[in-house]
């Protein structure tokens, strides 16, 4: 570039430029101009090398094969659709790797697709989208099938393996709607993330089911195994009937905590708006209670006082989901702060609703999961931008998500799970 500056050639191009003598973008624009002639570039020095000799050389007499003049071809580019000449060789065994043969887009314009239809943007929308910005004309089956080509890698990710051991686990679905024949139905798509030893949290799946249950759940716990999770200490999940023991069934030695959050908005369903502030105030005693016992003194209090009786369906929920609730009372707060709620997926859930909702349905559940997927990517690089001011430059990668580095909260609840649970973290890391 400085080589150029100092020639004058530069300055001479961008006084052509502001002149309005070369346009610099748009259809035969100067950036068209320079994708075409570096395109033809590239694509001649590949002929060059499978050939074995440069144009014009004596030694080219003394080989069966020989250029053959080119032939035209539009390739879609991110400045717009370039028209090409590719050059050919006579015996046809020249397969260029600049531009494949059958492609007619590069990779940046995959690159970009991929981008949008990440970003929540429809097939429709992107083929709009290009037309108007860039001029290049894509129909929407192409969009689908540049779309189409990460499936490999989501399969790759959805079968990767995992660590032995996640010291929390949390679990949740959320609904998408989905063609089933002639109809479009709500399904769940099931989703795990576990935290592993430096406190950077993992989407581990993506599972399309008909409807959330516990049946299911125990279906992705048993894969989560058989992909390599061996214990998980702590798996935070909502108060859906036989979760428990569909965790359980995987995991024996798991402890299993409902969600306070979940707790607290199921009770409150049956509190008139009016009163939820002081309500909610009362309930605030029984879970940030020192122990067991105190919390049990302060639901009777709460039982037998004005709202316990004018809300007996309230109390209720509490005493239907006080067996898991209780295993919270015994930790420190630094953890209780990390699974009182299961929030550290539902910030995910949030941006993934965020993402799937422009869509009045998906074709199938392939459909389904390779959005979530690539939206997740998309989340997990922007954060993972956050993370490297934290970690000086250090990006991280593989699937990581959601904050990375070791805060002081995370380290006083992993130093707490270390001294609790010393023999099955150790038998797993070691």
């Amino acid at each position: 570039m400085e080589a150029l500056k100092a020639s004058g050639a530069f300055d001479e191009l961008m006084g052509q430029i502001d002149r309005g003598e070369i346009e610099l973008d748009g259809k035969d624009g100067f950036i068209q101009h320079l994708i075409r002639a570096g395109l033809e570039r590239g694509l001649k020095t590949e002929l060059t090398e499978h050939l074995g000799y440069e144009k014009h050389e004596y030694a080219g007499r003394e080989v069966a094969n020989s250029r053959n003049g080119t032939y035209p071809k539009t390739v879609s580019t991110s400045a717009g659709d370039v028209a090409l000449a590719v050059p050919r060789d006579r015996a046809g065994t020249f397969v260029p790797r600049l531009v494949p043969k059958g492609s007619r887009h590069t990779g940046q314009l995959a690159d970009m697709i991929v981008s949008l239809y990440a970003g929540g943007m429809t097939v429709r929308d992107i083929e709009h989208h290009l037309a108007t910005t860039i001029g290049t004309e894509l129909s929407r089956e192409t969009i689908s099938k540049i779309t189409d080509e990460i499936l490999d890698e989501v399969l790759a990710w959805q079968n990767r393996p995992l660590d032995p051991i996640y010291p929390i686990m949390y679990l949740d679905a959320i609904v998408v709607k989905v063609r089933d024949g002639a109809h479009v139905k709500n399904k769940s798509a099931h989703i795990a993330v576990g935290v592993d030893m430096e406190g950077i949290k993992h989407v581990l799946g993506i599972w399309i089911a008909q409807a959330e249950g516990a049946k299911f759940w125990a279906q992705v716990c048993s894969e989560l195994a058989n992909r390599g999770v061996q214990d998980v200490l702590i798996v935070c999940c909502d108060g859906l009937t036989g979760f428990p023991e569909a965790i359980e069934a995987t995991w024996p030695y798991a402890t299993v905590q409902t969600c306070v959050v979940h707790l607290i908005r199921s009770s409150m369903r049956f509190v008139s708006y009016t009163d939820r502030k002081k309500v909610a105030a009362e309930l605030r005693l029984i879970y940030t209670a020192p122990n067991e016992e105190a919390a049990q003194t302060a639901l009777k209090e709460f039982t037998n006082g004005p709202w316990g009786t004018k809300y007996p369906a309230a109390v209720k929920t509490w005493e239907s989901a006080w067996e898991r609730f209780t295993p919270f009372l015994a930790f420190p707060p630094a953890l209780r702060k990390v699974i009182y709620t299961t929030n550290a997926i539902e910030s995910l859930n949030f941006q993934l609703r965020k993402v799937t909702k422009n869509r009045g349905h998906f074709p199938n559940d392939t459909a389904a999961v390779k959005l979530l997927w690539l939206a997740i990517c998309n989340i997990e690089d922007k954060r993972a931008r956050e993370r490297t001011k934290i970690l000086n430059g250090t990006r991280a990668t593989g699937g990581r998500l959601l904050e990375g580095a070791k805060t002081t909260g995370w380290n006083q609840a992993l130093q707490y799970l270390m001294l609790t649970y010393p023999e099955r973290l150790e038998a797993h890391l070691n």
